[in-house]
């Protein structure tokens, strides 16, 4: 299948350019998942430091109008302070506005500010390029870009698919954030064909874990096996892969955020620490399967498939319906061993009727039966 040129624009293939102090191609990362609560702030801020104890020089950029990620580094902006929102509206240059947050680690701040760049936006001509305009501009390299995007499909979102080479996309494994993965995946797609070839998803990390409970374990089959289904495609997803490493739920990382501080400096021997660790590490191990970064998608043997239909898979018969493009249908209840077996779960025993105490005299006065 052949992907359409980008449109002629003045920035076009720009973001090539973008360059590491080694002189090779810089990882741009997008941490995207329009469904909230999922752990894109947390996996942005702690996967970013992790990278940065690594000896990478990151790049933070918070796209988020609530401005998590700049609470999470403890560097909340007072008033008339530079935000990633002076960089889109008013041209101010990326140089001028992020701050320092830890050794190799440097963020681009947002404040509430930026609730109302969408609107300011309609009518601004190749708006969705403007971030990638803004970081090419930038005279400090970087060897890892990480963008931590707004819990929607928006403008700002799909100025970071723009700016960016690979999408991150954090899951928890739960039925009901399968349900926007499809049009995620749709997004990255279009956003692929129309301005931005070398946009792909590079994998899917799983946060929030439960290993034990058998729902996490279904899910993660079905996203590894649609993910199979792709290889040698030409969709987005094609070399994308379900992390090794989960991030256990650990009330350190929520403790972490309110200290403003990552993980690494708050409890460093935590399981929230040693995950993100792990993660940082298979992050830099894979890159789209051995495909080099910045390079134009590979002719592929056969089209891109349809994104999901996800499905879990079913505990009991009759099985949950897939969850289409066209619309998603009620999730129905996961049927349990008593429904399975016939009986009303909510049918209480009945207890035998009390017995008064003369009854209950009489009972125990009565002879046993001779043999």
């Amino acid at each position: 299948m052949h992907w359409p040129s980008p449109p002629e624009t003045a920035d076009a293939g720009v973001a090539l350019s973008l360059c590491n102090h080694h002189g090779k191609a810089m990882r741009q990362i997008a941490v995207i998942n329009q469904k909230g609560g999922v752990g894109k702030t947390t996996t942005t801020a702690n996967l970013g430091a992790a990278l940065a104890l690594s000896g990478r020089r990151v790049l933070l950029v918070d796209l988020d109008p609530q401005a998590h990620l700049t609470l999470h580094y403890g560097a909340e902006l007072v008033e008339d302070e530079p935000s990633v929102y002076d960089v889109l509206i008013d041209g101010r240059p990326v140089d001028e506005v992020v701050r320092p947050v830890g050794e190799n680690l440097l963020l681009l701040p947002a404040h509430i500010d930026l609730a109302g760049a969408e609107t300011e936006l309609v009518s601004v001509v190749a708006r969705e390029t403007l971030l990638r305009r803004a970081l090419t501009q930038a005279t400090v390299a970087y060897d890892v870009l990480l963008i931590d995007c707004p819990p929607s499909l928006g403008v700002l979102t799909i100025n970071a698919l723009v700016a960016c080479s690979e999408v991150l996309i954090p899951l928890q494994a739960h039925f009901l954030a399968l349900q926007g993965l499809s049009r995620l995946l749709q997004t990255v797609a279009l956003v692929r064909e129309r301005i931005n070839p070398r946009l792909r998803v590079g994998g899917i990390a799983l946060c929030m874990h439960e290993a034990t409970t058998k729902l996490a374990s279904e899910v993660v089959d079905d996203l590894r096996r649609f993910l199979e289904s792709a290889r040698d495609s030409t969709a987005p997803w094609s070399d994308a892969c379900v992390y090794r490493t989960c991030v256990r739920r650990n009330i350190k990382l929520a403790e972490a955020a309110s200290f403003g501080q990552t993980i690494f400096t708050y409890a460093p021997r935590s399981n929230g620490a040693l995950d993100y660790a792990d993660l940082a590490h298979e992050v830099l191990e894979h890159d789209g399967g051995g495909a080099v970064a910045g390079a134009e998608p590979a002719a592929a043997t056969h089209p891109a498939p349809e994104p999901p239909p996800l499905a879990m898979a079913p505990v009991a018969e009759p099985a949950v319906p897939a969850v289409t493009d066209a619309a998603a249908p009620e999730a129905r209840p996961v049927e349990s061993p008593a429904r399975a077996s016939g009986r009303n779960p909510r049918q209480r025993r009945r207890r035998p009727p009390a017995q008064t105490a003369g009854e209950s005299a009489a009972a125990v006065a009565q002879p046993a039966p001779t043999p």
